[in-house]
């Protein structure tokens, strides 16, 4: 009787074993396993389901994520490193770890954002708001602190720019007035600090928010500029960052003189980013914008310090 009472206990405290799905890409430093058991301890939801497809690919954490910047080129980066066959993309921004309705669902919904991936690739997502949200650096930290992430930067002057023509269209093609980029970067005859394009380009800033909980050599920062100009090196750089086999080549690109930027060319089909990219900035008067880059000089200065590395920028 003892003993059978004893088995009893064991089989009630033993704990319950569960069958681990296929390991993710080597180059990858969390496994599926541990995304399992990441799944347990912090989602929201207790309702966790595997989500695998007949042909073996399966949904999964993110093992990269392009963090920013806004306007700074996520869309070309995500695109072009799309092109090598071990990266798995969100086709959409998930805004997860920054909108508060999303990240309240927990990581089960988070996974659900994600592409089908098979376990030898790289599941990727890019949401542009993740480098000036302060929250959302602990966050990530919190799921995988192992996380690679990529960070996109331009010319912080140029991206003021790019920020208001965006958000200029987009009222545009609701039928809605909005006032000229004077209006918001002059206020009682002063460059208006307090804009929220020019905050979000102090890098600086919320750079040193993301080092607080990441090393430098697990964020390589593109340069959104040179990208621009010349994207096939910056993407070289990428791939040894992720670690990734050299896969994209320059015959991917070709640069389109009607758009008068680059596109891609992938297994002999060529597609270009959307029309609202590489939209004309607005006109600005040549003092206001030498106001606008000389009050970035320090900034700038500090970030370069920050990161150990120069852009070349205004």
């Amino acid at each position: 009787m003892a003993a059978f009472l004893l088995g009893a206990v064991l089989l009630i405290v033993q704990p319950q074993i569960v069958p681990s799905r296929p390991a993710i890409n080597s180059n990858a430093e969390t496994s599926q396993s541990v995304q399992r058991e990441l799944l347990k301890k912090t989602s929201l939801k207790n309702d966790f389901k595997e989500n695998i497809h007949s042909n073996g690919s399966c949904q999964q954490l993110p093992q990269t994520i392009i963090i920013g910047v806004r306007k700074g080129g996520t869309r070309a980066l995500l695109e072009m490193l799309s092109l090598h066959p071990d990266i798995a993309a969100a086709e959409s921004e998930v805004h997860f770890f920054d909108w508060e309705d999303h990240y309240r669902n927990g990581l089960q919904w988070y996974i659900n954002q994600m592409p089908f991936s098979y376990p030898h690739q790289i599941t990727v997502e890019k949401t542009p708001a993740y480098f000036t949200s302060p929250k959302v650096p602990e966050r990530v930290y919190n799921m995988n602190k192992s996380m690679r992430l990529l960070l996109i930067l331009r010319d912080p002057s140029e991206r003021v720019l790019s920020d208001y023509t965006q958000v200029f269209y987009n009222h545009l093609q609701k039928h809605k007035p909005y006032p000229s980029i004077e209006q918001f970067l002059i206020k009682d005859g002063e460059l208006n600090v307090d804009y929220k394009a020019i905050n979000r380009s102090l890098y600086y800033i919320h750079m040193q928010n993301w080092l607080k909980y990441f090393p430098l050599d697990h964020i390589h920062i593109v340069d959104g500029d040179k990208l621009i100009k010349d994207p096939f090196p910056e993407i070289e750089k990428v791939e040894r960052f992720l670690k990734l086999s050299p896969q994209i080549n320059a015959s991917n690109f070709y640069f389109n003189k009607t758009k008068g930027f680059y596109c891609l060319r992938d297994s002999g089909r060529e597609r270009c980013l959307h029309e609202s990219k590489g939209r004309a900035h607005p006109q600005v008067d040549t003092r206001l914008l030498e106001k606008l880059q000389e009050y970035f000089h320090e900034p700038n200065k500090k970030f370069f310090e920050l990161v150990g590395r120069t852009f070349d920028w205004h």
